[in-house]
């Protein structure tokens, strides 16, 4: 056993919906740890991506407000335009400063704030996405003594995001999507809080 992992994060981009939409139809409506999900998205467009995602959730789904208390069996989206931070207290703080490698929400941005609270009880994902972002987030979160788990460039929409990653750790988890989904809806590698 890997040990106890209390929250997961997870970032995509390009190709990111479809691959996330894999992990959350897997989850057993027991799934334990936090799950929070950072995918770029167009900012000032309403859409329904917490809608359609939340459709495919036997877990909990909502998008945090600002000071929201963090709940164990529960998914969370990262809001439209907004950077989701994870504050010591394990409450979510949404911020409006400038864009990080383009993007708000930025995955770094969620990992790095996360990696801070959860230390070695985080588990980070970093999955498809056409930039960099991610990469310094995930480093975070291996330095902290978390679990990193990444896209196998190969088998990704776009696989700029998950080698950039790649250039910047070795993580403990490699594969395809259908993988990554069997490691974490199992639970094998883990005991989950």
């Amino acid at each position: 056993m890997l040990g106890k992992i209390e929250a997961i994060v997870i970032g995509g981009s390009w190709g990111g919906i479809d691959a996330v939409i894999k992990i959350l139809s897997a989850l057993p409506s027991d799934f334990k740890p936090t799950m929070v999900i950072a995918l770029h998205r167009p900012k000032n467009v309403v859409n329904s991506l917490e809608g359609i995602l939340k459709k495919y959730s036997k877990v909990p789904f909502s998008e945090p407000y600002d000071k929201e208390e963090i709940k164990l069996n529960h998914v969370y989206l990262a809001p439209s335009n907004y950077h989701l931070l994870i504050e010591k207290n394990k409450i979510f703080s949404l911020d409006v400063s400038e864009p990080v490698n383009y993007f708000r929400p930025s995955i770094d941005v969620l990992f790095e704030s996360a990696a801070e609270v959860y230390g070695k009880f985080l588990a980070g994902i970093l999955l498809t996405g056409a930039n960099k972002d991610g990469g310094n987030g995930m480093k975070t979160i291996a330095g902290k003594g978390g679990f990193t788990i990444v896209q196998d460039p190969s088998t990704a929409a776009s696989g700029i995001m998950p080698s950039a990653a790649l250039r910047l750790i070795k993580p403990d988890f490699l594969g395809s999507v259908h993988s990554i989904t069997e490691l974490i809806s199992s639970g094998k590698e883990f005991i989950w809080q």
